[in-house]
């Protein structure tokens, strides 16, 4: 991708495979959407990402915003990292990094004193209209939740 998704930007469709079957994004039309990107099931940080979405899952339906997790794990990783959290949310698999490339979400970081190629931690929240109206990136999970959650409650 060209430059980075800011707001205002039309949100890329895909099309791939999650926990609840095929997803593409434009399904969403005509609703809000939370896409977080997390770079690996069952570690900690995304476990307590993955957590606090749950937890929060009734009040972002209230706000009519669909939630969705991606990363580059394997769908079977996603079933049963899904299973064991209660997961009522879709994580969408993306081994290829397609809809991470997308959004422009993958970076070389640091691990162990070595670069490695792994998914910036990020927050995508799409209007009803399709178009992105807020980015987070580098998310920090403590408080994230409950901002995202805030700002969708806010749109229109």
């Amino acid at each position: 991708m060209s430059k980075p998704l800011s707001v205002g930007d039309s949100a890329p469709n895909f099309r791939a495979e999650s926990t609840a079957g095929i997803i593409e994004r434009s399904d969403t039309n005509g609703h809000k959407m939370v896409l977080f990107f997390y770079p690996k099931d069952n570690t900690p940080g995304c476990t307590t990402e993955a957590q606090a979405f749950q937890q929060h899952q009734q009040a972002f339906r209230r706000a009519d915003c669909y939630l969705a997790g991606v990363s580059r794990d394997s769908l079977s990783s996603h079933v049963k990292f899904s299973e064991k959290l209660g997961l009522k949310y879709p994580l969408i698999s993306d081994p290829q990094e397609q809809v991470c490339q997308l959004y422009d979400v993958i970076r070389d970081k640091k691990m162990y004193g070595k670069t490695v190629r792994g998914i910036e931690r990020s927050t995508f929240l799409i209007d009803s209209n399709g178009k992105i109206a807020k980015v987070w990136r580098g998310v920090k999970v403590p408080g994230h939740v409950q901002e995202v959650l805030q700002a969708a409650q806010s749109l229109a």
